[in-house]
């Protein structure tokens, strides 16, 4: 039993791409000789799908998220830079729950309000199309 992560690049046309991990954590960390000059200057929908596997081979999804990557005008992943106004992953934190609520009166929500903000910029929801071809690259052919 152990997890697997897939990645893979979903094109304009719906069709998906399987992208190796190792590519992908390169591209992450910006190492310099790692780029996907089909993408540059793109903004290209993704999968990351987390599966379970059992003697290797691929038993269930346990984890899926469909998110975008941004690459620049030389094929690499641009720097995240906030703009403002914009949510960043700290505006999702509930600050108030982390110490002691003076005034149980009171709701915060403004963590909430930055994290819907957040998703509806970065995450897209794929279509059943999409779904099955993902699964169908993960455990083959369906039925």
């Amino acid at each position: 039993m152990g997890l697997s992560i897939r990645i893979f690049i979903v094109e304009d046309d719906d069709t998906i791409k399987r992208l190796p991990l190792a590519r992908y954590e390169r591209l992450l960390k910006r190492d310099p000789d790692e780029r996907l000059l089909e993408y540059a200057g793109k903004r290209v929908r993704y999968a990351l799908i987390v599966v379970d596997l059992i003697n290797r081979r691929p038993i269930e999804v346990v984890r899926d998220e469909y998110a975008y990557l941004d690459f620049d005008k030389e094929g690499r992943l641009k720097e995240r830079v906030y703009e403002e106004g914009e949510s960043s992953p700290l505006d999702m934190l509930d600050v108030l729950a982390l110490e002691q609520k003076k005034d149980r009166r009171v709701i915060d929500a403004r963590h909430k309000f930055a994290r819907k903000r957040y998703f509806d910029k970065n995450r897209w929801e794929p279509t059943d199309q999409i779904v099955t071809a993902i699964a169908e690259a993960i455990f083959g052919k369906l039925i």
